[in-house]
């Protein structure tokens, strides 16, 4: 329990004492230390070395209202950083980084693409889906869920539209006042390494 204490997000099977109940992939499960004291909610995974993910380490619900909440604050974040710009590509949600353990979303320009790489992203995935269609001011969202991680996480490899009209690929992007092509559909991971700005600059 030291590691959670240190607000370290996962649980690997070893740390794991027992479990009580019969919790499916991604189902939000209390964990609890070796007294019995909540530490917190975390996804459950059974397929997965890293048998659980945190969520939170408060006592509060992991639901929609929740998941809304930590793409609110992320995307307040980006604001605050000056990275949402029109023509701009940026990285709204960057999994654990944003409390959102498992869930990578990219946004480039009029398209967003999005990562569900554990049990409990995926087990959201739909949940998430409607949120950024309501949140995020795009045209459409691409899975890019093709990830070696998931094999892990005891998921299936996905790709494919989850909302909008199909968009050509590749699409034109503006960083650093240049122009890039990003292959969203064939590409490396969603297509660009996005935390790569400054380098690249």
């Amino acid at each position: 329990e030291k590691s959670l204490r240190n607000r370290h997000p996962w649980i690997f099977s070893g740390a794991v004492e027992r479990m009580e109940g019969n919790a499916g992939t991604g189902i939000t499960v209390a964990v609890n230390d070796n007294q019995g004291n909540l530490l917190g909610y975390a996804a459950y995974s059974p397929a997965s070395q890293i048998r659980a993910r945190m969520w939170t380490f408060k006592d509060e619900a992991v639901d929609a209202q929740f998941l809304a909440k930590r793409l609110e604050n992320a995307f307040q974040l980006r604001h605050q950083i000056g990275v949402i710009r029109a023509g701009q590509a940026y990285r709204l949600v960057n999994a654990e980084s944003d409390g959102l353990p498992g869930l990578v979303v990219d946004v480039y320009d009029r398209i967003v693409v999005v990562q569900f790489l554990s049990a409990g992203a995926e087990y959201w995935r739909d949940t998430i889906v409607s949120l950024l269609k309501v949140g995020v001011d795009a045209d459409c969202l691409y899975a890019r869920s093709d990830v070696d991680v998931r094999k892990l996480e005891g998921l299936e490899q996905r790709t494919g539209w989850l909302a909008g009209s199909e968009w050509g690929c590749p699409v034109a992007i503006q960083e650093n006042g240049h122009s890039f092509l990003v292959d969203f559909q064939q590409g490396h991971k969603t297509g660009f390494y996005l935390d790569q700005r400054e380098n690249r600059r």
